[in-house]
């Protein structure tokens, strides 16, 4: 891999300097608060390169991308084998910010945080948990007085590497989930109202009373949206949070072989203190030809969005990358 991306700095030498060079890429929602951050900030110190990027969902960025409509593409759920097929081999998978998808809730009356056990997310999901105050529930938040309401919920209505995430988890933690739905950008959700991308999942359950909805945590934090506190394996409550997310990925970059190319899940990491799911590292894909020369620097994490990148990711509730992201990478 370090090979290759050093082959993509080689050709892109040959544009000239003084070329005003425009990247245009699309995909996840997921990272488009901090892409959009990292752009600004890019686009304002580089005046002869402008960057572009249009939150349009994983789905439509893979498309777009294998379409060769735009650059580079954004995505928490990697292209399959098949579709790297299709654009024969020609793209690179990188790591650019973590994430975790938390269950985001409106419930105006419980200023506690709801606590949700694997199981019992699941059936919330599967449509067999249907009220706020079911026993299951009440019976892992002793002391908060859940509603007597109905469990509406909000999941997306776009091919979404969210989704991809938390269908994954679903899948691992429920067999009845795996059986019946499985895991995918898309699937055939079994209850529930549709919402395009994380904005309008968001809003939906923001504007829903008793809705309940998965979405990246910098979106909750950003929007003051309450999110759950989830059991892992370990039996602890965690907590969603930037330490806890980024303990998470340290954990998995551990098990990754030095030629791995960050196709990776890291839903359920099992260990005391990390976040058990929903800890996703966002990717960047690329085609490694025909790459202009700053582009490909930010593409190779040597430059570009790099300069202050660390600073942003936290003022964004974007957990930071470990120190060890793989060969020919440096988190920023």
């Amino acid at each position: 891999m370090k090979r290759a991306l050093l082959a993509v700095l080689a050709l892109a030498g040959a544009v000239p300097l003084a070329a005003q060079i425009q990247l245009n890429g699309a995909g996840a929602t997921f990272p488009n608060i901090i892409y959009q951050n990292w752009i600004l900030t890019y686009n304002q110190a580089h005046p002869d390169a402008k960057l572009n990027y249009q939150s349009i969902g994983s789905g439509g960025g893979i498309r777009q991308f294998s379409d060769g409509t735009v650059d580079f593409g954004g995505t928490d759920a990697p292209m399959t084998d098949s579709a790297i097929a299709a654009i024969n081999g020609n793209v690179f998978h990188i790591p650019t910010v973590l994430g975790a998808v938390v269950a985001a809730y409106n419930l105006p009356d419980v200023a506690q945080p709801v606590r949700f056990s694997p199981d019992v997310l699941a059936d919330i999901f599967l449509g067999k948990v249907t009220k706020w105050n079911d026993a299951r529930l009440s019976s892992i938040n002793p002391g908060v007085t859940l509603p007597n309401q109905d469990i509406i919920v909000v999941h997306r209505a776009d091919g979404s590497g969210t989704s991809f995430v938390w269908t994954d988890y679903l899948s691992k933690v429920s067999p009845e989930w795996q059986q019946k739905v499985g895991k995918g950008p898309s699937v055939n959700w079994p209850v529930g109202l549709g919402g395009r991308g994380n904005e309008g999942v968001t809003t939906t359950v923001r504007q829903t009373p008793g809705a309940i909805g998965y979405i990246e945590l910098g979106y909750a934090v950003a929007n003051k949206v309450p999110f759950g506190t989830l059991r892992n394996h370990s039996g602890n409550w965690i907590a969603p949070s930037l330490e806890s997310v980024t303990a998470a990925a340290a954990g998995a970059m551990k098990d990754m072989g030095p030629n791995t190319d960050f196709r990776v899940s890291i839903t359920t990491r099992r260990a005391p203190r990390r976040i058990p799911c929903r800890a996703s590292p966002g990717c960047s894909f690329i085609r490694p030809t025909a790459m202009p020369r700053r582009p490909a620097r930010w593409c190779s994490s040597s430059g570009g969005w790099r300069p202050r990148a660390r600073r942003r990711r936290s003022s964004s509730a974007m957990p930071h990358c470990p120190r060890t992201c793989g060969p020919g990478f440096r988190p920023a």
